[in-house]
């Protein structure tokens, strides 16, 4: 019996590393804390529960991939509750995303459900927001170098460049957790990418959006300063799920914890 189980976990080692060689390349990021600009009224840290990442943005061709998989979600026949009339307008047609467009630059004009769909597909999800940006919060030494005006002023120059998305994947800094592309080539989807601004009450929902940069939403932010997360916070209150701008990717995450289950179950 036990002889048997060592087998089938051999096997399914086996199947693991193979769809891995396959898939975008993941890195572990290790459980700590930090604070959030938003989402914590007493401004104390946040705790993280160590987690994975995708090393990269999903690509062109990755998404091509899915397509062809699940072609409901193609561009001719996504149901228009899950996106609007510009999801993936780019492309030359449903599987052809056209000679104009690099196979290793990032998906863009992909909405928040088509992003959640194919990281369910791949076994992963979407990052929580939280996870995100305490992985962006990462220079190429430290793990928050968001004091660092340096930093800032990168990632705030990044946002005055016109089509940084049509460029190759994996061309700007690798953060202290060997993670590419956070700042500099598109702006990335979140699980809850608008959950700081939804209150239940329409009214006060835009309110805070409008005031984020001066007056009551800015208030409870916990770094004044931080112009650069504020870009990213203003931007994500604007969206909603079934929205896709040309500057839109995505990357996906998944539990640690994940793989640990399935070795249990087998014992």
């Amino acid at each position: 019996m036990i002889q048997a189980k060592i087998v089938l976990f051999s096997f399914l080692l086996g199947i693991g590393t193979t769809l891995w060689a396959q898939k975008t390349p993941m890195v572990l990021i290790k459980g700590g804390t930090y604070v959030p600009l938003y989402g914590t009224a007493d401004k104390k840290p946040v705790a993280i529960t160590a987690f994975e990442i995708d090393v990269f943005p999903v690509t062109n061709a990755q998404y091509l991939a899915f397509l062809k998989k699940y072609p409901e979600y193609s561009r001719s026949k996504i149901k228009g509750i899950f996106a609007d009339k510009s999801y993936l307008s780019h492309w030359q047609s449903d599987f052809d995303y056209g000679k104009n467009n690099l196979s290793n630059a990032p998906v863009t004009n992909v909405s928040w459900f088509a992003a959640k769909k194919y990281c369910e597909c791949q076994g992963k999800r979407l990052p929580a927001m939280d996870e995100w940006e305490y992985v962006a919060m990462a220079d190429e030494k430290r793990i928050d170098a968001r004091s660092k005006e340096a930093f800032n002023k990168y990632i705030m120059s990044w946002y005055e460049k016109p089509k940084t998305y049509a460029n190759p994947i994996g061309q700007t800094f690798k953060n202290y957790w060997g993670v590419y592309d956070m700042h500099g080539l598109v702006w990335e989807w979140t699980a809850d990418f608008n959950s700081i601004f939804l209150s239940g009450e329409s009214r006060k929902d835009r309110d805070t959006d409008k005031n984020l940069f001066c007056g009551s939403g800015s208030v409870n932010a916990t770094d004044l300063m931080n112009y650069a997360a504020f870009m990213r916070y203003a931007f994500r209150g604007s969206l909603k799920a079934r929205y896709t701008t040309r500057n839109l990717g995505f990357r996906c995450a998944k539990d640690k914890v994940a793989f640990v289950k399935t070795f249990q179950n087998l014992r």
